[in-house]
């Protein structure tokens, strides 16, 4: 299908006024003169051997460009999650022990925003006040060219961290704030609802009701007997948003110019790189099928419900 867009590589690695004879020669270098049946073939069968083919745009094999590029997205998905899920939880909890307040209302307003509002837009907003009008937080990137990075795990934060580099952790930690908070606002605000409906059906059972009665303090109540039983779906929201921002988090990583594999497909698909969109698409597939699978087991261990005599 990726075949079908509008526009040859071909055309964009030679040039606009290059000759038919060229273009033609390049296409079979490529291997584009071939039907496309027997290109998904061929793509298909040098899958099997681990080849996910080279990049058209650059000569290197899609699987190294890949693999750095998903190491920066890794690095933000991480940040967003942990930002989302600190804040979503605490509101969602909030709003459920709070019902009907004030607290409850502007929770769930806030979450109604953050679900509704344009992350490209609440992108620049922060971009224009944090950077360019406060100048307290930078624009874009994962740290200021001229800092030296030593790759390690390829996580700029803790390869400094591992470094005992504070300067580069500082500085990359700030790179990694706007774009973390971006990319944190949909999951927040989808993790805060699910929070409150899931501890509101879990507050009204009887169980809570009678440690309530035993005298144990509300907070215990809320946070290790209700909060407990109602992570089952919050666990599910959690895993299968981050999942999608493992997929890439094109618009974020586009406005914030952040390396990874949401911009690299954008860039891959202006200039036409079928095998590395293919090789993005195909990552994406596997992360999506991984993430469930982590989720059903965190889920066996989570409730034991799951579980058969304690041997699962």
């Amino acid at each position: 299908m990726l075949r079908l867009i509008p526009g040859d590589p071909a055309h964009l690695l030679v040039g606009e006024f290059a000759s038919p004879q060229d273009v033609a020669r390049i296409r079979e270098k490529l291997g584009l003169d071939a039907s496309y049946p027997y290109q998904y073939y061929v793509y298909a069968r040098n899958l099997l051997k681990g080849d996910m083919g080279v990049s058209i745009r650059s000569g290197v094999p899609v699987f190294q460009e890949i693999f750095v590029r998903f190491l920066a997205t890794v690095e933000l998905s991480i940040a967003a999650m942990i930002i989302s899920s600190f804040i979503g939880i605490m509101a969602g909890v909030i709003s459920a022990v709070r019902k009907y307040s004030i607290l409850d209302y502007s929770s769930m307003v806030l979450a109604l925003v953050g679900i509704s509002m344009p992350i490209f837009w609440l992108g620049l907003m922060l971009m224009y006040f944090f950077s360019v009008k406060l100048g307290v937080l930078p624009m874009m990137g994962r740290f200021t060219m001229g800092l030296d990075h030593h790759i390690l795990t390829g996580f700029v934060t803790l390869d400094s961290l591992l470094k005992g580099d504070l300067n580069l952790f500082a500085n990359s930690l700030k790179h990694l704030i706007l774009p973390a908070f971006t990319l944190a606002t949909i999951p927040m605000a989808i993790i805060a609802r699910m929070t409150r409906s899931s501890m509101l059906e879990v507050m009204s059972k009887d169980y809570i009701r009678t440690a309530r009665a035993k005298g144990l303090s509300y907070r215990n109540v809320v946070f290790r007997h209700a909060l407990k039983n109602a992570f089952l779906p919050i666990i599910t929201v959690i895993g299968l948003n981050f999942g999608l921002l493992l997929g890439g988090a094109v618009l974020t990583e586009t406005i914030f110019s952040w390396p990874g594999l949401g911009r690299y497909v954008v860039d891959s698909l202006l200039a036409r790189d079928y095998p590395a969109v293919q090789g993005c698409i195909l990552l994406f597939a596997v992360i999506m099928v991984v993430v469930n699978l982590l989720v059903d087991i965190i889920y066996f261990y989570v409730d034991p419900r799951l579980r058969v005599d304690g041997k699962g």
